[in-house]
């Protein structure tokens, strides 16, 4: 057996001799009682609290925030059929929308999930639908509200986080910077400053913290003392084609719908047909609206009395499939002219094709527009079916034409241009221009945010109302004063003319002599910028010659630093710049096209840039800390051809494109046996001729809706101001006496007239078959004139300079900076804003001067 001894204890050498240095202290009963209330502070050198040494008594504590939690919600099973009427009151009566069953199911299940019994007394239900409705604007939802949606579910999953105690506590995160720090009334005064990192003074409210969808990102703000707000061209936006939305026209929902799918430069086939069906489409809902095919459901009443006395009737657009065992009869088809295999031509619609035979059509309204392959166009006719087809029954067959071909042949006997729209009728939006403060009208697309900046009913009427403060101020408006809102627009710009460049600097001299503040906001100079293709080795040179041309240009813009600074430059490429050109050799190259590469022009950026570092402003899109505070100077923006620039969000929007568009109409226009109308011969153009006159409407009876009115047309230049008086158009139950126009109307006129008429009407920047101006099938969106925009540029070397106004749409052309057959002669289109000049009109108008 072991017996282990105990382990002696270790000593501790510390221990003792501690207590010798330091007693124990003796435990006081009192020390608790007698102890001073506020213990003193640790030893430190300032002196005591004397208020000699003005030393706060106590020391201060660094501020925590209060740390949130969560209140605590008692889910409840709400039915969706009791939160149907407060649904409908929000999406319905307030933001025009329709909920689906399932949406009201996924709405009911979230608001008795998260704001649980206090959803109706409490009016969580209330504000949390307000928010959803708000937030599936912003995202162009479309009309309809789906609860399969993934973005419904989107925005459910983000205001879930986004909620305490059944109360939305921030807005959505799609906000701004600017608007994330704005909050709703209701909210926690303590919240307020624990998110703002500042101790509670004064809580931070605003009446709606969820600005309308578009706002946030215009930053809008109502401060009038902002230098920044005050500048027009903070309101400037050049949208290129490739950064344009890409809409499609929904028929079942009547709606513009973003196309989900990711764009490409080489799609598939069925892409082609998909821009065909989406072309028709939106062109058969714009004539669907119009009045002349529109019928009432009343039979026997005053109304259709009263529309039978007035001459007027309802048209109907049949399927061409329609004609089908209906032989002799007459119909009016809406389609686009095709040329078949066979070499003949034909209408194609969604349904089928048929062969045409237009020997004995009459334009209406006579020799008002073009009509080419590609188009959409009206043809009121009667079919005639084949003998062998009337026999046999064969209506679809092989051997009568090529695939869905319709046996037969339409007999035409008038076509005419679809009916065009005004773009406060599409839009929805009703007083003069869609300005009517708080005005609206019912349908229409007035919440489709078409271009990226806003719809018209969410922040048009806020834009007019800053353009007024901005641009329409009495104190702005002195005679004799220029405006600052005023675009110049310089036509074809050949850099390897030097006389162009000569042109150029006499009319940016013209423009830098105005008073300070009021130089124009934008200058537009399109292309060519070569006379040939130089990157395809055309004429002499290639690639280093093109860059010099262009440090030819900045040269020139070096010397008029004032406008540099003050105004952004738009560069619009023709057909003969890079890279295109370089395997096209100048010919027709697909729409949309990308603009000049940065490696040519280079230095014209930095000679923007070294002015804008002269005169102590910041580069735009090239801000720096240093910059913080400056005011933004001049910038120089290479667009795509064709591009768009806005101003104040939806309110003003132009077009640009450079497509030398009426040589190519007259090339490939279908020619039509006009017998009562005698040819006209083109009358050399002028310089001295000015018409500011109505386009005419002049149209004999028929089945075809008459052409919609213009407003006016302004031809002017810099010799003559004075209007052109030009007899009224005879009444629609008034034969003309004569087809024959009036001789005081000049030839360029009629010329301007029959080509904007045409553009406009088809609502499409290029048509024409794919053979002759080849367009990207996934950019088409790019292409269209829906809503018609407020001003257009047309750049046309082969059509004689005009300004004319269509529908409510300004077109203007400058042609060529070099006056064909007059040396020394420059010419270039000033355009300004309607209002904000002197006059009050607004327009373009053609200008000269001699260098």
């Amino acid at each position: 057996m072991i017996v282990q001894s105990p382990r002696p204890k270790r000593s501790k050498p510390d221990q003792t001799n501690a207590e010798e240095i330091t007693p124990r202290p003796q435990p006081q009963a009192a020390a608790g009682f007698f102890a001073p209330k506020n213990p003193a502070g640790p030893s430190n050198p300032i002196p005591s609290s004397s208020p000699a040494f003005a030393t706060p008594v106590h020391p201060l504590k660094p501020f925590q925030p209060p740390v949130l939690t969560k209140a605590a919600i008692l889910p409840i099973i709400l039915p969706p059929a009791t939160l149907r009427p407060l649904a409908f009151r929000t999406f319905t009566k307030k933001h025009s929308l329709t909920l689906t069953s399932t949406a009201l199911q996924e709405l009911a299940t979230f608001i008795g999930r998260h704001c649980g019994s206090g959803w109706r007394e409490e009016g969580l239900a209330e504000k949390v639908l307000e928010e959803v409705a708000r937030s599936w604007k912003n995202r162009n939802g479309g009309v309809i509200v789906e609860g399969n949606s993934p973005e419904l579910k989107d925005i459910l999953k983000n205001l879930e986080g986004n909620m305490s105690g059944g109360k939305i506590l921030t807005g959505p995160r799609s906000l701004s910077r600017q608007n994330s720090l704005l909050l709703e009334p209701e909210q926690d005064e303590q919240h307020a400053h624990t998110r703002l990192g500042l101790r509670p003074v004064q809580s931070l409210t605003r009446e709606d913290s969820n600005a309308s969808f578009g706002m946030s990102g215009l930053e809008f703000t109502e401060e009038p003392g902002d230098d920044s707000v005050g500048d027009v061209r903070r309101w400037l936006k050049v949208i290129h084609a490739f950064d344009q939305p890409r809409l499609t026209y929904n028929i079942g929902k009547k709606h513009f719908e973003r196309d989900p799918s990711k764009p490409s430069l080489l799609p598939a086939a069925s892409h082609k047909t998909d821009a065909f069906r989406n072309r028709y489409n939106v062109i058969h809902q714009r004539i669907l609206r119009n009045e002349a095919f529109q019928s009432s459901s009343v039979q026997g009443s005053s109304l259709r009395q009263k529309t039978s006395a007035n001459g007027l009737s309802s048209h109907k657009i049949t399927p061409i499939a329609n004609l089908l065992g209906r032989h002799g009869t007459h119909h009016m088809l809406l389609g686009m002219l095709v040329i078949l295999p066979t070499g003949s031509l034909a209408i194609s619609d969604l349904t089928g094709t048929i062969t045409l035979d237009l020997s004995h059509a009459v334009a209406i309204p006579e020799d008002s527009a073009w009509f080419t392959p590609g188009m959409m166009v009206l043809i009121d006719g009667v079919y005639e079916e084949e003998e062998e087809t009337m026999t046999m029954g064969n209506g679809l067959s092989g051997s009568s034409g090529v695939g869905g071909t319709i046996g037969g042949r339409f007999q035409g006997f008038f076509i005419g241009q679809p009916p065009c729209e005004k773009r406060r009728v599409t839009l929805g939006v009703s007083g003069p221009d869609g300005s009517g403060a708080d005005h609206t009208i019912g349908g229409g697309f007035g919440w489709i945010d078409f271009l990226g900046v806003g719809s018209e009913r969410a922040v048009g009427s806020k834009m007019r109302k800053l353009e007024h403060r901005i641009l329409r101020q009495p104190a702005l408006l002195e005679d004799g004063r220029p405006s600052r809102g005023r675009a110049v627009i310089i036509g074809e710009l050949n850099l390897d003319q030097p006389r162009s460049l000569q042109a150029l600097r006499k009319i940016l001299g013209l423009y830098a002599s105005d008073p300070e503040g009021c130089t124009p906001m934008t200058f537009v100079l399109a292309g060519n910028f070569t006379q040939h293709a130089v990157m395809a080795r055309g004429g002499s040179g290639g690639s280093i010659e093109y860059k010099e041309f262009f440090d030819a240009l900045a040269s020139t813009l070096a010397d008029f630093p004032s406008l540099l600074t003050t105004a952004t430059f738009v560069f619009v490429p023709g057909d003969n710049d890079g890279w295109v050109s370089a395997f096209s050799g100048g010919a027709a190259t697909p729409l949309p096209r990308k603009p000049v590469p940065d490696l040519f022009t280079s230095r014209i950026r930095r000679v923007f840039a070294a002015a804008n570092a002269e005169a102590g402003l910041a580069n735009p899109g090239k801000e720096t800390e240093k910059d913080a505070g400056k005011r933004k100077g001049g910038e120089a923006v290479w667009t795509t051809n064709p591009s768009r620039i806005t101003l104040f969000g939806p309110s003003h929007e132009m077009v640009l494109f450079r497509d030398d568009i009426s040589a190519r109409l007259r090339r490939a226009s279908v020619r039509l046996n006009n017998t009562n109308k005698a040819p006209v011969e083109p009358e050399p153009p002028t310089n001295n001729d000015n018409d500011d006159s109505a386009m005419d409407n002049q149209c004999p009876p028929s089945s075809l809706p008459d052409a919609p009115d213009v407003d006016d047309a302004d031809m002017a230049d810099t010799t003559m101001t004075d209007a052109m008086d030009v007899d009224p158009a005879p009444a629609p139950n008034q034969k003309s006496t004569t087809m024959l126009p009036p001789p005081s109307i000049p030839y360029d006129v009629l010329a301007a007239r029959k080509l904007v008429k045409t553009i406009l009407d088809q609502g499409y920047l290029a048509p024409f078959r794919q053979a002759i101006r080849p367009v990207h099938w996934d950019y088409t969106s790019a292409m269209y004139l829906y809503p018609l925009p407020t001003a257009m540029v047309l750049v046309d070397t082969t059509a004689p300079p005009f300004c004319v106004t269509y529908e409510g749409c300004h077109v203007m052309n400058p042609g060529s900076i070099l006056v064909p057959g007059r040396k020394g002669a420059a010419r270039w289109v000033e355009y300004e804003l309607p209002g904000v000049g002197g006059s009050g009109t607004g327009g373009g108008r053609v200008r000269e001067c001699t260098f």
